[in-house]
């Protein structure tokens, strides 16, 4: 039967750092948009999903950007899963990632286990890491819990053993889920359980991806004649399966560019995707029903594919794919769950053994007759009702604790999740400033010029934020709020009321900024981030020098010479203020021709801030437009990384491209299209 047990993995890892302080008022900018000129040719189906509420913005996640790329050893709990046949190792600190399946009696590897720890901007809200098998809930995207912790306990399993659960509160659809994994005796496959439920009394769209990372050096078999191919120019057309333009695009060394493959599994064929070597031994995954998509990410083999292959893990490392398996054809669209419902699969990741190489169909028969001898169809059916009963049993020995969130809407509504328990004792800092609005009617004052903490915007917290007292703090929350909402007008008023009185004008004036910037009226926006910025760097000087009116903290120094109270419990939140709205001033000044105003605010960022590569970025740009090209280029020529470069920012190229005639350098080559800059 499954044993669980406690271990500690320590991998080369870049630590997270902290968040950006200020709210993500503006709208994704999300590669995975369709061109409008393809969605006519859509089945009605697809199109009605691709366009239910698309995620508006990433409130209430705050944007994770804090990382660099620095690594040094660190250790990770880990829980391990295992049997006589299987060893799962789970991370529940990083969204419950299973970074390895090890199929002992073949003493072989399922996944692709990156050997280091590098957060990438590729989640929805940044902060991403690259291999295993990651569960994906929200909206379009890698999940914003993609390093963040869940909950996670012993739970019995169906066959009377052990299995693993993992649950926590989605913020960006409001809703619980749970991952139960365990592996029945004897058995070859690791059997995952997934829950999602909508306990609000309206209808909520979701999304869920399972991904797993393999190495690319294999075939992808998927029964299906047909894909939707997707790539980085955002076209999404039908195209056949395995030879499309000339090649067999099964084989991901195939593709020149990065690119989703949506298979068109055929309705009534069995569910599964799998990925083999040469030699025919590789990994299987396999569903009922409801998880219907499967899909194939490929780097692809040009210059920008390798670049962010390298980037993700370390020079000599094998690259790897993505097999995927979602509640819809694609990703780019949302199902709705009805009101007071919910939606569950079951799923099996294991070892098969087939012949890759042939004929399309005679390659999928003999792999598919193959999967039905060691996990029949009628198994997973089976494994998936004798689960189902478990899966409202109450945890057991807790092994990890994740977010307050869940506690909070628990405590707000008085749901009863059973199977997943939201306990006021995981309630903490974050959360402390909503539970005194949810019981107390107000928002406390915060620290005097300290960054304001996240923003609730779903609608009750809204409600309650308007029929509070109209402080300062509560004018800037509801207009977070009211923004997300799409209710602009009242979120400039909000904002403009609050900064009658506001002893910190930073935060509303940097909102408004936001809000000018999004009317076109950019001279404005420009003036409200310098101001800004100026009110910033007046509450750190203050706080430094312990004026009485930012709180009377202790310590010294001026806000551009050094960071903001080293040493103390809040320097890293000062810093993090500091760049997030200086990046942001700098490009909101250069953008209407100020460049000696953008020149003064970069002067004023800390030392260690400018040292960063995307404000190395953000200097050479800057030297651009004061028209010391030589200087601009030296930046090149000198070397940065941008920690968080954005999966398909082509910012790097175009600027190069204005200060040099030459190639773009490989090292500064992530383009991901055809003709990308």
């Amino acid at each position: 039967m499954t044993t669980i047990r406690r271990e500690v993995l320590t991998l080369p890892a870049a630590p997270l750092g902290p968040d950006n302080p200020l709210p993500p008022l503006r709208p994704l900018d999300e590669a995975h948009r369709i061109d409008e000129r393809d969605r006519a040719g859509l089945p009605r189906d697809m199109a009605r999903q691709v366009g239910y509420e698309p995620l508006r913005s990433l409130l209430p996640a705050p944007v994770r950007d804090g990382y660099g790329r620095v690594r040094e050893p660190r250790e990770f709990d880990a829980l391990v899963i295992e049997n006589d046949r299987l060893r799962a190792t789970v991370l529940p600190a990083l969204g419950g990632r299973v970074t390895s399946l090890f199929h002992k009696p073949a003493d072989r590897e399922l996944l692709y286990v990156n050997p280091v720890l590098q957060p990438a901007n590729f989640a929805l809200n940044g902060a991403w890491f690259s291999g295993g098998i990651e569960w994906n809930i929200g909206a379009t995207g890698h999940t914003t819990l993609s390093c963040s912790p869940v909950h996670a306990a012993r739970v019995p399993a169906p066959d009377g053993g052990e299995m693993l659960r993992l649950w926590e509160w989605e913020r960006l659809r409001d809703l619980p889920f749970q991952v139960d994994l365990w592996l029945p005796r004897d058995s070859d496959f690791l059997h995952v359980g997934v829950r999602v439920r909508n306990p609000h009394e309206r209808p909520v769209p979701t999304y869920w991806w399972s991904n797993i990372a393999v190495p690319e050096d294999r075939r992808v078999l998927a029964p299906a004649d047909e894909a939707w191919l997707f790539g980085y120019e955002r076209r999404l057309r039908r195209v056949p399966v395995p030879t499309y333009d000339g090649a067999d695009r099964t084989y991901p060394r195939n593709s020149a560019y990065a690119a989703d493959w949506f298979y068109e599994v055929p309705d009534g064929r069995r569910r599964w995707i799998a990925a083999l070597d040469e030699h025919g031994h590789g990994l299987v995954q396999t569903s009922t029903d409801v998880l219907r998509g499967r899909k194939l990410f490929v780097w692809g083999t040009g210059p920008g594919g390798r670049r962010w292959q390298e980037w993700l893990t370390e020079p000599g490392t094998g690259g790897y794919c993505e097999i995927q398996a979602g509640l819809a054809r694609t990703q780019l669209e949302h199902v709705k769950l009805e009101a007071e419902s919910e939606v569950s699969w079951l799923e099996a990741y294991g070892p098969l053994d087939a012949d890759p190489e042939g004929e399309w169909h005679t390659v999928l028969g003999g792999a598919e007759n193959r999967l039905e001898a060691v996990l029949p169809r009628t198994g997973v059916d089976a494994a998936y009702e004798a689960w189902r009963p478990h899966a409202d049993a109450e945890p057991g020995e807790r092994l990890a604790t994740g977010s307050g969130w869940g506690a909070l809407e628990v405590l707000r509504t008085g749901w009863k999740l059973p199977g997943t328990p939201f306990e006021e004792t995981t309630l903490g800092d974050e959360q402390r400033p909503w539970l005194h609005l949810l019981h107390a009617g107000s928002l406390p004052e915060p620290d005097p010029g300290a960054p304001p903490g996240g923003t609730l915007v779903a609608r009750p917290w809204r409600d309650m934020l308007e029929t509070t007292a109209a402080t300062p703090v509560a004018e800037y929350h509801l207009g977070v709020a009211q923004w997300h909402e799409g209710d602009r007008a009242q979120a400039v008023r909000s904002w403009e009321r609050g900064l009658k009185n506001a002893a910190a004008r930073w935060p509303l004036l940097r909102c408004l900024a936001v809000a000018d910037q999004e009317d076109g009226h950019h001279e404005r926006a420009a003036d409200r981030y310098a101001e800004a910025f100026d009110d910033l760097c007046a509450r750190v000087r203050d706080r430094a020098e312990g004026s009485p009116r930012a709180g009377g903290a202790s310590g010294g120094g001026e806000a551009g010479a050094r960071e903001a109270l080293p040493g103390s419990r809040g320097d890293t939140s000062w810093t993090a203020a500091t760049a997030a709205l200086g990046g942001e001033a700098i490009g909101a000044l250069l953008a209407v021709g100020r460049t000696a105003d953008a020149r003064a605010v970069w002067e004023r960022l800390a030392p260690s801030v400018r040292a960063r590569g995307r404000f190395r970025l953000t200097e050479a740009a800057l030297l651009a437009a004061e028209g010391r090209r030589s200087e601009a280029r030296a930046v090149f020529d000198e070397g940065f990384e941008v920690a968080d470069l954005r999966e398909g920012d082509e910012s790097i190229g175009r600027l190069w491209a204005r200060l040099s005639g030459e190639p773009l350098p490989s090292r500064h080559d992530f383009r991901m299209r055809p003709g990308g800059d």
